[in-house]
């Protein structure tokens, strides 16, 4: 049976109201290594019972998360995430928790509401802080692994961010780029919680790319504990 994925996705207004949205290459990435994509929609409502239904969850890129809940001002330049989808991924990433055998995978703005859940922080605004922070938008570098890291991720990624992590938390630093900006964590007290900066299902680099889902999708089998 192949594993079934939970895909987050955001909401945008349109004349209406309020549609879901995400990009297809999440789902053809979770498909492509094996996998069953499921997206689920912003919704607080009964969050352990949506948990139990998934083999592993993938935490999906978006604009940046408001960091009042977390004690810090948002930066006045953010281009603020959804409210309801920010609220949604915490209260996930709360009950996740409690179900530490649950395989998760976060992607740009899903590794930083790891990092945030976690007790890290941000930078909040790159381009105050770095000069090359154009590396990072919409651009490729090279990252490579820390010493010690429990998965090799090596090679040239495609990233697009205007924040980073420069606080992990409890988490541990994985890889860095090529620039020391940090690109990957993970959290080692469960089975398989990793988070990204870059975007994955975007990067032509197989070894940082096609290979990081199929080793999602490959942890994410064993999960359910029902046939």
């Amino acid at each position: 049976m192949k594993p079934l994925i939970g895909i987050t996705c955001d909401l945008c207004d349109s004349p209406n109201g309020q549609r879901l949205f995400s990009y297809p290459t999440y789902g053809r990435a979770i498909e492509a290594a094996g996998g069953l994509p499921m997206w689920i929609a912003p919704s607080q409502h009964d969050i352990p019972a949506i948990l139990d239904r998934l083999d592993g969850l993938l935490l999906t890129g978006g604009d940046d998360p408001r960091t009042e809940p977390f004690g810090v001002p948002s930066h006045p330049a953010i281009v603020p995430v959804e409210s309801d989808r920010q609220g949604f991924e915490s209260a996930l990433l709360s009950a996740c928790d409690h179900r530490p055998e649950l395989p998760i995978l976060g992607i740009c703005l899903g590794l930083q509401m790891m990092a945030l859940h976690a007790g890290g922080a941000l930078d909040q605004h790159l381009p105050d802080s770095r000069e090359d922070w154009h590396r990072h938008w919409n651009a490729e570098h090279d990252v490579v692994p820390d010493p010690g890291s429990i998965i090799e991720l090596a090679g040239t990624v495609l990233s697009k961010h205007r924040q980073a992590v420069s606080d992990p938390g409890s988490l541990t630093v994985i890889a860095r780029a090529d620039d020391g900006l940090i690109e990957a964590l993970a959290d080692t007290r469960k089975r398989f919680a990793i988070g990204v900066q870059w975007h994955p299902e975007r990067t032509s680099d197989p070894a940082v790319g096609s290979a990081l889902f199929e080793t999602f999708v490959t942890a994410s089998r064993p999960a359910r504990s029902s046939p």
